[in-house]
């Protein structure tokens, strides 16, 4: 998805599983000035916060440069994640303040 550095793009985002963990899948849609893209995969074996995670991931993996976005997410874990915990994730070494993987 093409875009200007001055221009935003909506990233609608949600994940879901049956069973946490157990089959799950995700879904993005992409929104830029009346473009839309749809992303959307799964895993046979995964937990919930993992699809709201890999939704938004995807769906920033698409963009092919930088621009402003803005991410709707109903998920509490995506929000806290990239207004709260990310900084130390990423300082760690992608793990949880109890040491195990970010998933």
């Amino acid at each position: 998805m093409n875009t200007a550095s001055g221009e935003g793009v909506a990233l609608f985002t949600d994940g879901a599983c049956s069973g946490n963990p157990g089959p799950g899948g995700w879904g993005a849609l992409l929104r830029y000035q009346g473009h839309e893209k749809e992303l959307s995969g799964g895993e046979a074996d995964t937990t919930n916060n993992r699809m709201e995670l890999l939704a938004v991931i995807h769906g920033l993996e698409a963009l092919k440069r930088p621009v402003r976005v803005r991410i709707c997410t109903d998920s509490q874990y995506v929000m806290r994640g990239i207004t709260e915990w990310l900084a130390s994730w990423k300082r760690r070494g992608w793990k949880t303040a109890d040491r195990q993987p970010v998933k």
